[in-house]
């Protein structure tokens, strides 16, 4: 993909333990594969205290290393721990990106826009950049308020497969052109990969911070 794109686009890697991998697995995979960004369930990683000294040092290193961070909260208590950790220097950085899920654990796996509402009640603070996935068919709706709420989006198949008008989507672009429809609609500008990078890296400037990554 680097030889036929070069970094018009970012390529980002997900560790995820689909019931099979420790933390240290996955952080090794991190390590070895040394990814331009990577998203992470905190869940995952930091599952209990006892695992916070390697997760520390873990996320230590991703900043030495330059890869871009993205930590994936699934709850409105998950919220609030990851708040902890970052207030206890567990999570590094004054700017941090977060992935808010919607939907995964409701019946149905089915999202609704209202279902973000207590992740933003959790939040507070300042230094967070957010942005959602939403499970269902719902996700084109969840994805209009998120960019009415200053928010960013990551849509496609691993989530759903259904357009708005509740036709099956023929490939994924079409679920991302809806979101991008939506941002038009929120005079949310789209951004480039050179402007995600700024977001992913750190606070940036107005145009940076009202982009949609």
């Amino acid at each position: 993909m680097r030889d036929a794109i070069g970094d018009k686009l970012i390529l980002q890697a997900t560790s995820e333990a689909v019931g099979m991998y420790q933390p240290a697995e996955q952080m090794a995979m991190v390590r070895g594969l040394r990814p331009e960004a990577v998203s992470m369930a905190i869940r995952e990683l930091v599952p209990d205290d006892a695992s916070e000294r390697d997760a520390a040092e873990f996320f230590a290193w991703l900043g030495r290393e330059n890869i871009s961070p993205q930590y994936i909260l699934y709850s409105e208590d998950e919220v609030r721990r990851f708040m902890d950790l970052r207030r206890r220097s567990v999570i590094p950085g004054e700017t941090v990106f977060v992935l808010y899920v919607l939907g995964r654990y409701s019946a149905g796996q089915i999202s609704a826009p209202a279902d973000l509402l207590p992740f933003l009640g959790a939040a507070g603070g300042a230094g967070i950049h957010w942005g959602f996935c939403a499970f269902g068919p719902r996700e084109g709706a969840c994805a209009l308020m998120v960019t009415a709420l200053g928010g960013h989006a990551r849509v496609g198949f691993e989530n759903n497969r259904w357009l708005n008008n509740g036709d099956l989507a023929p490939y994924n672009a079409a679920l991302v052109a809806q979101v991008a429809a939506s941002a038009e609609l929120m005079s949310r500008p789209l951004a480039d990969a050179d402007m995600a990078r700024a977001l992913l890296a750190g606070p940036g400037d107005t145009a940076i911070r009202e982009a949609v990554a």
